[in-house]
């Protein structure tokens, strides 16, 4: 992978905010846990005091104007060395749609909070309406010059968190699945909105969220949505024309996912490598069994190989080329947690009772790394774009 001066220096800002956050392991480990979302304000707020957020959004709209290949290598260092910004990949999955199809308020308002350190929430998923959209039942009901809209969401990510809901609801029932949607940006401080949190089997990430008559504007002739007295148009995008939207400019998505996999996946390689380079069994360190080497450089040899692919995406990406990248964005989100995943659980397995054991974060890492098989389109349906990408 060959990075320009730019990016060179960028990534050199920010393994040295990482070191600074993450100074050794035992912070790591504290930082890592399962109540690490505890602890993202403090890490967004060290990153976005540098300046190394929101670098490959829009100058225009307040990002940084840069490329989108920085936004991966921040995404993979951070992963890498366990600094707590997963919610970081959700406000940059949020922004692509605000980016596409909102307004410019909209686009400004989101934007200069990614580039602050707030975070931005994609709120979809209903209990019936996970990998299947079109079942989406909440509503949203015109009421003179506001939205009114009640429904339930879950597994929603970072909703704690979040300054605002991008949210899916249906404003039409044209008797057609995929018609009659709309995205509504919604603030999270406005009254009817309850956000209640899912216990996972890794850190808290996902939520309930319950929408109870929440009372959004309609109009577009006032400046922002930034807070909940009704500024602007809640309204992203064309009403009823949501299907279109969120069919579009996935391939970003998959490929932020990609990126923060592939860090994952090093991460849970060295500390691997550490393990079996000091434990000693049998006279010798582990690492000098061939059982064990071989292994490792399978797991080596995999973690390159999805780096380059996710690299090359990116590149892709800053030259434009996004709506091309649908199946190979789903390849790349599909290889690279699957090797995440994988990773993990061989480093819990060569480990032995020291991946086993909670106090050594391994077993903690291999509970965080089934998330990426499952949310931003479980690889089951990556697996059926991709076949359709081939013509299957």
């Amino acid at each position: 992978m060959r990075l320009t001066e730019q990016q060179q220096s960028y990534l050199a800002d920010v393994r040295r905010a990482c070191a600074e956050i993450v100074p050794d392991e035992a912070t790591r480990l504290r930082l890592t846990n399962d109540d690490a979302d505890l602890n993202a304000d403090a890490a967004f707020a060290a990153l976005a005091e540098l300046g190394l957020l929101g670098v490959s959004l829009p100058e225009a709209d307040g990002g940084g104007g840069r490329t989108f290949t920085e936004e991966c290598l921040l995404l993979e260092e951070t992963a890498r060395t366990g600094v707590p910004v997963f919610a970081y990949s959700t406000a940059l999955t949020a922004a692509q749609s605000y980016l596409k199809w909102g307004d410019a308020a909209q686009r400004r308002t989101v934007v200069e909070g990614i580039v602050a350190g707030r975070v931005e929430s994609v709120t979809f998923t209903e209990p019936s309406a996970g990998s299947d959209l079109a079942s989406v039942t909440t509503k949203a009901v015109r009421d003179g010059d506001e939205w009114v809209i009640t429904g339930r969401k879950t597994w929603i990510s970072f909703a704690h968190l979040a300054s605002h809901l991008l949210v899916l609801a249906r404003t039409a029932d044209t008797g057609v699945r995929h018609d009659g949607l709309s995205l509504l940006m919604v603030p999270t401080s406005t009254p009817g909105v309850r956000i209640e949190p899912i216990r996972t089997m890794g850190a808290r990430m996902v939520n309930d969220v319950y929408l109870e008559g929440v009372r959004v504007p309609a109009a577009s002739d006032v400046a922002d949505v930034s807070d909940a007295s009704g500024a602007g148009s809640a309204l992203v995008g064309e009403e009823g024309e949501a299907w279109r939207h969120i069919g579009r400019g996935l391939a970003v998505e998959r490929v932020i996912i990609a990126a923060m996999s592939v860090g994952g996946a090093q991460r849970a390689l060295d500390q691997l490598i550490g393990h079996v380079t000091t434990r000693e069994q049998f006279g010798a360190p582990l690492g000098r069994k061939q059982a064990v080497r071989h292994r490792i450089a399978d797991l080596a040899t995999e973690i390159v190989h999805c780096r380059a692919f996710l690299y090359d995406l990116a590149g892709r990406i800053d030259d434009g080329l996004e709506d091309e990248l649908n199946t190979e964005a789903s390849m790349a989100k599909l290889k690279a947690s699957e090797v995440y995943k994988h990773t993990a659980l061989e480093a819990v397995q060569l480990m032995g009772g020291y991946g086993y054991g909670s106090e050594f974060g391994m077993e903690a890492q291999l509970r965080t790394a089934i998330a990426p098989t499952i949310y931003g389109g479980a690889n089951e349906v990556q697996r059926e774009i991709i076949g359709r990408g081939l013509g299957l």
